[in-house]
């Protein structure tokens, strides 16, 4: 009998490079942050003053059509996801349910469906430079995300505030030293690889239009930001949350 020529599973072979690659980007990490912490145009600090980003003039402007469209979406009672049910490599600091989103846009994916219900909200971040992220982020009363670090400095973090508890000052987020309480109509801008961690001590939700954007980096560390962003933009990790939304977004039409 002949013997039998034996083929490559491709879901295990295409799992194994994936795998590869993360292992990679792991590794080559520690050193792309340095190329592009060197090459920042806006040098490397914890937290920065929102009006280095011309962007957010235009968001604190328009802040109350962004708020009614997701205060219409709230109020409709329109299923919102946990972020541990979009991105289970968050399990980390999405223990509960406490923390819920509703993407327009996720690594560079947009979510058509979602952003079809915000037109104005999708009109005004689609023209942020750089735009890599954008969902509305909801934090319950009580909720607490821990201490963690981002992954690469290629990013940088807007929140601008929407729904913002009264009592605002038990309501905060501490990047490295700095403790930030939010404030309705204003943004906050911050690097994410620097510790930071969120409490709401009040009896009231938060919610933030959070956004991830491009850091401006000149070259040679602009060519680094590009590649790792390219590196994780293909990962298991984007592709299976992308997935996840998408099906979130299919069930609850």
């Amino acid at each position: 009998m002949a013997a039998q020529k034996m083929t490559a599973d491709p879901t295990s072979t295409k799992k194994e490079k994936q795998s590869a690659i993360v292992r990679l980007g792991e590794k080559l990490r520690p050193a792309f942050n340095r190329w592009i912490a060197r090459d920042s145009v806006v040098g490397d600090r914890p937290v920065f003053e929102p009006g280095v980003f011309s962007f957010t003039k235009d968001l604190e402007a328009n802040w109350k059509l962004i708020r009614q469209e997701v205060a219409d979406i709230v109020e409709k009672r329109t299923p919102l996801p946990s972020l541990q049910e979009i991105s289970p490599d968050h399990y980390r600091i999405a223990t509960d349910n406490k923390w819920r989103t509703f993407f327009l846009w996720g690594y560079g994916y947009k979510m058509h469906q979602n952003c079809a219900r915000c037109p104005e909200t999708t009109r005004i971040v689609e023209q942020i430079p750089g735009l890599n992220s954008a969902f509305f982020s909801v934090l319950a009363p009580g909720a607490v995300i821990p201490r963690h670090k981002g992954v690469t400095k290629a990013i940088l973090t807007c929140h601008l505030g929407l729904m913002v508890p009264r009592d605002r000052q038990n309501c905060t987020i501490q990047v490295d030293d700095q403790t930030l309480a939010w404030e309705a109509g204003k943004a906050i801008v911050f690097d994410d690889t620097f510790y930071h961690e969120v409490h709401n001590r009040t009896d009231e939700e938060r919610i933030v239009l959070l956004l991830h954007f491009k850091r401006p980096v000149s070259y040679p560390g602009k060519l680094a930001a590009e590649l790792f962003l390219g590196g994780v933009r293909m990962s298991p990790f984007v592709q299976s949350a992308r997935r996840n939304v998408e099906e979130f977004e299919a069930l609850h039409r």
